[in-house]
């Protein structure tokens, strides 16, 4: 299995939550990690929360089967950190067998995998791989509203997206230029930081 390549220096880290945000909108990095600022849990956050450590409970009552697997190890709360990839983690379920693992991330979403759930996921992908020397084919996306469970295949082109994304954040913290707003207004409704997108509001 080919590690992903990233820069012999000593990357800005990062969080696997980042990525997730800046295939959502590349401007919540920038308020993260360029113009800092102070902001309120939205409802949809603190809800998030609650939501997992449901799941998580529930989860611990289950089996493996809906997941195909026979056998495997379930590890909640699991903290990743990769010196390599300058990348860190709380992933809410790893399942771990003895060839392979599969990193799982609740959400409480509706309307299938989005690409940004999908990044995240991928990133996590990279951090279990270092971490345990097992590979990662797929994920999984639990959908607490619905209690739906979606398989999501984790390749090479998933991996290469977030090293991608993960140099893409850098130059810009890097650089100091506020990106462009997401095309999608409707997401800017319930963001925490709506207040300081001036030229959007």
């Amino acid at each position: 299995m080919k590690a992903a390549s990233v820069s012999e220096t000593a990357p800005v880290p990062l969080i696997a939550t980042d990525l997730k945000q800046w295939a959502y909108c590349r401007r919540i990095p920038y308020y993260r990690y360029v113009m800092p600022v102070a902001f309120a849990p939205t409802y949809p956050m603190r809800r998030g929360r609650n939501v997992e450590e449901a799941v998580a409970a529930l989860e611990r009552r289950r089996g493996l089967r809906r997941y195909g697997l026979d056998s495997g190890e379930r590890r909640f709360g699991v903290w990743l950190r990769s010196e390599h990839l300058g990348l860190s983690g709380k992933l809410d379920l790893l399942i771990v067998t003895r060839r392979a693992s599969f990193p799982v991330d609740f959400k409480d979403t509706r309307g299938g995998v989005r690409d940004n759930h999908r990044m995240q996921l991928a990133a996590y992908a990279l951090l279990v791989e270092e971490a345990y020397r097992r590979p990662v084919r797929t994920g999984f996306i639990y959908a607490s509203p619905t209690r739906e469970l979606m398989a999501v295949p984790i390749g090479e082109r998933e991996r290469k997206a977030v090293v991608q994304a993960m140099a893409e954040i850098r130059a810009m913290i890097e650089r100091g230029m506020i990106p462009e707003p997401t095309a999608v207004r409707a997401r800017c409704v319930a963001c925490e930081f709506r207040n300081f997108c001036g030229d959007i509001w």
